[in-house]
């Protein structure tokens, strides 16, 4: 019975309590981790431990290779990057060290003491090493937007036009882009009114004019779209009458000055912003990303907050459905960034999150310590509830009525009153759409060890091999040697082929000759339903003695055309072409040469599984693909575990009454048996169903069984249960091989991950444009 609520997709948040004598039960609590597609909520004042719970749903996620992104703006939840499953001094001791002096231990025996205890708590709950090895090995990293202590983030490089699943949904892309705008606004100090706010209208209209283009914006760019906006009218108003010159400038030196800022560059380095790489490797494993904001003054998580949710939401929405649990987004101390009167930048997207992410399987967690902090729309999208201790009268009667007066609860509304006012910690009411009744639980021993907020110099020794393997590499134009080459003012080129010149900012104006291409190859293949294309842009470095043209030398470069002067400076000097160019009328004998080259080196890149039968998606990359195909197996699995829930029904009934049955007859030949046995369900079945938590049969059946025994009254009775007991075993027993013969069967190391690729046709290459290019030397 091991660890079974693992491969039935149960989380493991504890132990039920028993509400008379508020102590916890062999009964787990356990709750499938596909309930949280429907988000989730936590709620209890500070010391109510509801960062521990936090902590906990996320490490059974990492467990179940769930992966999850964490925005903490109060820098608690680093603690998951503190695990060992070793319990080693050396370890623990620099995370209790300032601990350890503050109460004046020594740190090497207050680490043993702290390891030995986490050691013990952590297997109180019946969880061994091999779990925390599991959840260990779990890749973990803590960024920070705007600082250098944890990794860098990338959140200001572009803001990236929104997916066509948000561009063709009206009501999404508007809430979209006024969650983008507000929260630029902010950042500079201005809170916008969508209604009057001249620069939230005119900033709108910058950004929906780009993105209705398909174009990537940066800061740089809105600076100088504010200067000269791509439009003359805004309504029917002059752009100058409306919003003049003067007062756009003022505007556009406030983000100046943003972008000028040495604290500000720190949110132009680091990793790009994407959503499928923070959450899987490239193996398709699950990965934790840890936001944390603490150092961040009040408008700036707010900006980096409201950005990535639209990030987020632009990366959901670009999914397939699924009924499974495939990701979770949890938020500490939501206060602030979706409150129940205000509208702050953040506000809309999350409400989009709780109301759209279900179909995608993506569960939204949230924790504050007050439930007036929660937009009332929110809380219908939330369908289970953890309650912590209340202090306050109004919060505790805010959740009263959502809490009780159901029929057949076995809480009351006066006693859950009381009961959360006095709360011990760690100790939670579980309301859920997907339970009978409100459990109350507490907590299980988490793997990590809670530490608090970290510190920035703990961030930073956390995070020291993941910083120093995030080298930005400038990437410049290797020259080659030009030692004997002739430097001349005039080139002598034919007309036929086309020449574009580099500006040079310094005026030297001394060029070297490099041959440009733009290219499209179309890719298509009617069975499989592709019709894709694909643009390249090399650039390859000329010297005057070649013989020949070799494209494979050329790099991927950008070069638009467009932009690039074609009549040649005044005073310019130029390195001497290659001769094979310079009798190259028109360059086809170089675009015949790339043509072939393309033919040979560009293909599309396709992965597929044999089992279960899948290919992935043009531009799909391998890790995308695995995660796609891990999505399958889940499902079908989920699938399976139903079928046997359907079989087992009946069984599980029988057994039921059988048990009630031969629990009746020994209560009538032993006044001072008590109820265990009744209370203790069926373990695996229970789970499964929905009804209970596993637990631990035997050792209950047990103890009722030595009572009547020492009391001679068991006869008849006794094998009745024993007989009850043995059938409850082998139908778990049963359960268990077929669950794990499951497990198995969707294993994604089973699967085969091949790589093929699909070639173009050589009349399906064009060359748009090729051409010599001065570059400055």
């Amino acid at each position: 019975m091991k660890e079974i609520y693992e491969k039935l997709g149960l989380f493991y948040l504890g132990k039920d309590v028993d509400k008379e004598t508020m102590e916890p039960v062999e009964a787990l609590t356990l709750l499938k981790n596909k309930n949280f597609t429907t988000h989730a909520a936590i709620i209890g004042m500070t010391g109510s431990g509801k960062t521990g719970l936090g902590v906990g749903i996320i490490e059974e996620a990492a467990i179940d290779n769930i992966p999850s992104i964490i925005i903490d703006p109060k820098g608690d939840m680093g603690d998951l990057c503190l695990s060992d499953p070793s319990f080693s001094v050396k370890t623990f001791e620099p995370w209790v060290r300032d601990e350890a002096l503050s109460k004046e231990a020594d740190p090497a025996e207050y680490a043993q003491k702290i390891a030995t205890m986490w050691k013990e708590g952590i297997q109180s709950f019946g969880q061994d090493v091999s779990r925390v090895e599991r959840f260990h090995a779990v890749p973990k990293t803590i960024y920070t937007p705007g600082s250098s202590a944890g990794v860098a983030i990338n959140i200001m490089s572009s803001l990236e036009a929104p997916p066509a699943q948000i561009m063709e949904e009206s009501d999404s892309f508007t809430a979209y882009l006024k969650s983008t705008t507000t929260s630029l606004l902010s950042l500079i100090g201005i809170t916008a009114d969508p209604l009057d706010s001249k620069e939230y209208i005119l900033l709108t209209q910058i950004i929906t004019q780009a993105w209705l283009s398909k174009e990537d914006l940066g800061i740089e760019t809105i600076i100088g779209r504010i200067l000269k906006p791509p439009f003359k009218k805004i309504g029917v108003l002059l752009l100058d009458d409306y919003y003049p010159q003067e007062t756009r400038f003022k505007l556009a030196t406030k983000f100046n000055a943003l972008l000028a800022s040495p604290s500000f560059s720190l949110w132009l380095q680091g990793d790009d912003l994407d959503i499928q790489k923070l959450l899987y490797d490239e193996n398709g494993k699950a990965k934790i990303a840890i936001f944390s904001i603490a150092h961040l003054n009040d408008d700036e998580r707010m900006f980096f907050v409201t950005l990535f949710l639209n990030k987020y939401i632009a990366w959901m929405r670009r999914q397939s459905g699924t009924s499974t649990l495939k990701t979770l987004l949890y938020m500490d101390e939501i206060f602030g960034y979706f409150p129940p009167t205000k509208n702050p930048p953040s506000k809309e997207p999350m409400l989009l999150m709780l109301k759209q992410a279900r179909a995608f399987g993506v569960g939204v967690v949230l924790s504050t310590q007050n439930p007036v902090d929660l937009d009332y729309k929110g809380l219908s999208n939330i369908g289970t509830w953890f309650i912590g201790r209340l202090q306050t009268t109004q919060d505790i009667e805010r959740v009263i009525d959502g809490l009780g007066g159901k029929i057949g609860s076995r809480f009351e509304k006066g006693e859950i009153k009381t009961l959360l006012a006095n709360l011990k910690k760690r100790t939670f009411f579980l309301k859920s759409a997907h339970l009978d009744d409100i459990r109350l639980f507490t907590t299980r021993w988490v793997l990590s060890y809670l530490k608090g907020p970290l510190k920035r110099d703990e961030i930073a020794a956390l995070m020291e091999r993941q910083k120093a393997g995030q080298e930005i590499q400038k990437q410049s134009f290797e020259r080659l040697g030009r030692k004997n080459d002739t430097l001349g003012s005039f080139q002598n080129v034919n007309a036929s082929i086309p020449q574009y010149y580099e500006p040079d900012p310094s005026g030297q104006n001394i060029f070297i000759p490099t041959l440009a291409a733009k290219a499209k190859v179309h890719f298509f293949n009617q069975s499989r339903g592709i019709d894709e294309e694909r643009e390249c842009m090399l650039s390859l470095e000329l010297d005057a003695k070649q013989q020949q043209i070799s494209w494979e030398e050329a790099r991927e470069e950008e070069v638009d055309f467009t932009r690039l002067p074609h009549i040649a400076p005044k005073n310019a000097q130029y390195y001497d072409l290659p001769k094979m160019i310079l009798e190259d009328k028109g360059l086809k004998y170089a675009i015949r040469e790339l043509k072939a080259y393309l033919y040979q080196e560009e293909g599309l890149d396709l992965y597929r599984c044999r089992s279960p039968k899948l290919e992935s998606r043009p531009g799909e990359s391998r890790s995308d693909f695995i995660v796609r195909v891990q999505d399958l197996l889940q499902q079908k699995k989920e699938e399976e575990i139903e079928k046997l829930k359907t079989r087992y029904a009946s069984k599980e009934k029988v057994l039921q009454e059988r048990l009630l049955r031969a629990q009746e007859r020994v209560a009538k030949e032993s006044s001072d048996s008590t109820s265990s046995m009744i209370d203790m369900g069926i373990a695996v079945l229970g789970a499964l169903f929905g009804k209970t938590s596993p637990t631990k049969i035997g050792r209950t059946i047990s103890k009722g069984g030595r009572i009547l025994k020492e009391r001679g009254e068991m006869s008849r009775a006794e094998e009745r249960v024993a007989k009850v007991q043995d059938d409850i075993d082998t139908l778990n027993d049963e359960l268990e091989e077929k669950i794990e013969k499951l497990s198995e069967k969707y294993d994604i190391g089973n699967c085969e991950v091949e790589t093929f690729k699909i070639k173009p046709r050589r009349t399906d290459i064009d060359v748009e444009r090729c051409a010599v290019v001065w570059r400055v030397s």
